[in-house]
Formats: structure tokens, C-alpha cells, sequence
């Protein structure tokens, strides 16, 4: 629910109305239009209606909000959210690139690949620590130890890192030395754990589900949000068809049906979306002028000889070509 204010009200009348709204157990969220004030109500609002605040004579009349996510609907907050971790922003009209290897695999590796894609103007840099596997058998990841590495490379750098959350076990450490978690597209709705993430209040990328709609991918961002996390990038990462001449399905008619839902930025991830590195490239460029806020690349200096995903990776002489491409698409459908 919206509650829209009359104009010119006193500060501590507003004050008594928010008192009363979050005495019922709402989320209170400030909402500021050209020529009106607003509050929206986060929260079980069915048994609410016209009348609950008839009372304030401060109230000039509420609107009932049909979806059911709230603190994500761009209704209650108009303008676009905006990303910072420590000066690398997304979100705020430029275009982010996240990219690195699929799983971290040594030292070598990691601070060979984050060196490569920073000189050619990556703002973060990925890489699998705990890497969820469709076979057992399959590379796991290196643990702890593929974290401590991607810290190195942080170091060694300066491009904040961006790793994949399997479950609860790791909370801590990842909120003490990981700048953006991934919600992996497996885990979007696993909402014991998407509570207790919210809860940290970090920067959180969530990758949309693998048959998952538009809708639901809101209404995980809203579980983070409830928690207390806003910093929120949601992740078209393709979706399962019948369709098998590429991985996945890569939606990006996603891109500006959620620009008309959310304020949230919305990353693309061509890279899980084909499956095939050569149509990388192609797909990126088509995000970028669908107006996606940021793009996450899989770079392996090595593919063929990658433990994951090398399929889809692309070389770092590839993706430095890549960006410039990518810049100028971005240039020429900006509004700046």
C-alpha cells in the first residue's frame, strides 16, 4: 500500500503517522514524487484499506499495490538503486563488467586472469570459490583456499570481488572479505538462506532461476530486502527451454521488463546464458543495448584447459577486444 500525504505537512505529524504504521509491523519506505509525498507499506497489507488511516488528517488517500513485492517495486522507490563498493558503481549509467574465471584453480591463475581483465576495464572481478555442480564427480572448487586467493588478487588489483554463497556455513566469512555475494540461479529460492544473507546487509548479485519467472526473481530480491540488504543486482542468466543449440535460453526481453519493475540494476551474464564462448560477444553487445547496467563475462586465460565452464570462457586478448565493442554500444544508446 501507498499512503499519499496532502501537501505542506508538519514534520511531527508525519512522525505520529510513521510511529503508527511501523507499531503494526510495516516497513515504512520514503517515497518522493515531483509535487507529492509518500509513504509505501511494506508487508501483510490485505487487511488494510481506505479507512485504516482516515484518522490522520495528513492523509490525502492510499493506492493498493497489486504486486506482491513492495521494497523492490519501483512504485515505492522511483529512482534507480545505485551500487558502490568502494567507488566501483552499478547502476549509475555507466556500464559495469564483472569477469574472471569460472572457479578459481591456482594463484597463477586467478592474479593472471584479474590482472588482464582490470587493465582492460573491468570494475569486479568473479571467480568460484564453492562451485555447485550438476555432477558429484565434478570439480567442487578450491573452498577456502580459492577465497583467499581471490583476496589476493583483490589486493593485487583493487577490482572488489564478487563470488558465489552455496549456504549458511559460510556467512561470516563471507561477510568479513567477500565485496559482493552471489545468490547462485540454484539457490534463488532458497529462502532460509536468502534471509539470513538479507540479514548482512551486503552487496548481493542474485541470479535469476533456471525456471524461474520475472516475478518470482522480484520476489526473492524482496526476501534479501526484508532482511536488510538494498544493494541488490538482479542477474538474467538465461532460463531452460526446450531449446538445446545453446545452454540456456538467454531472456533478455528481461532487461526492460524489469527496468519497468524494479529499481534495481540488472546485470546479464552471456557467458551461462549460451554456453559457447563465440556467442559471447554477439549476446553481450545485444544486453548492452537493451539496457542492462553491467554484464559478468567468464575470462580463463586457458580455456581448454579450464576445470569449469571453459566452454564458455573467453581469453582475455578476446575480452579486452570485447570491451571496446562493448563501450561503444554502451555510448551510443546512453542517455548521458
Amino acid at each position: 500500500m501507498i499512503v499519499v500525504l496532502k501537501p505542506h505537512v508538519a514534520p511531527e505529524k508525519e512522525a505520529e503517522l510513521r510511529q503508527y504504521m511501523l507499531s503494526m509491523g510495516f516497513t515504512v519506505q520514503d517515497i518522493a514524487g515531483e509535487s507529492t509525498h509518500m509513504l509505501g507499506l511494506a508487508g501483510d497489507t490485505s487487511h488494510l484499506n481506505a479507512e485504516t488511516f482516515a484518522r490522520f488528517d495528513i492523509v490525502d488517500h492510499t493506492i493498493k499495490v497489486r504486486e506482491s513485492y513492495k521494497l523492490a517495486n519501483r512504485r515505492f522507490h522511483p529512482d534507480n538503486t545505485v551500487i558502490d563498493v568502494n567507488g566501483h558503481k552499478i547502476g549509475d549509467g555507466s556500464m559495469a563488467v564483472i569477469a574472471g574465471p569460472c572457479s578459481v584453480e591456482s594463484e597463477e591463475q586467478i592474479l593472471s586472469v584479474a590482472r588482464d581483465v582490470a587493465r582492460s576495464g573491468a570494475a569486479f572481478l568473479r571467480g568460484g570459490a564453492f562451485k555447485p555442480r550438476s555432477s558429484p564427480y565434478a570439480f567442487q572448487g578450491m573452498g577456502m583456499e580459492g577465497l583467499d586467493l581471490l583476496k589476493i588478487a583483490r589486493s593485487k588489483t583493487g577490482l572488489p570481488i564478487v563470488t558465489e554463497l552455496m549456504d549458511n556455513s559460510c556467512l561470516d566469512v563471507f561477510e568479513k572479505h567477500v565485496d559482493v555475494i552471489q545468490i547462485g540461479a540454484r539457490n534463488m529460492q532458497n529462502f532460509s538462506l536468502l534471509r539470513e544473507v538479507g540479514r548482512l546487509k551486503k552487496p548481493i548479485l542474485l541470479k535469476r532461476g533456471l525456471a524461474n519467472t520475472i516475478d518470482e526473481l522480484l520476489m526473492a530480491a524482496e526476501y534479501l530486502m526484508a532482511g536488510g540488504s538494498f544493494d541488490i543486482a538482479l542477474c538474467e542468466r538465461g532460463i531452460r527451454t526446450f531449446e538445446t543449440a545453446t545452454r540456456n535460453t538467454l531472456d533478455l526481453s528481461a532487461v526492460p521488463v524489469l527496468k519497468e519493475k524494479t529499481h534495481l540494476p540488472i546485470v546479464v551474464d552471456p557467458s551461462h546464458g549460451t554456453g559457447h564462448w563465440n556467442l559471447v560477444e554477439p549476446m553481450a553487445l545485444a544486453a548492452t543495448a537493451a539496457g542492462a547496467d553491467g554484464l559478468i563475462i567468464e575470462v580463463h586465460n586457458t580455456p581448454h584447459l579450464a576445470l569449469c565452464d571453459g566452454a564458455q570462457s573467453i581469453t582475455p586478448e578476446v575480452f579486452h577486444t570485447l570491451m571496446g565493442k562493448i563501450q561503444r554500444v554502451h555510448e551510443a544508446v546512453s542517455d548521458n
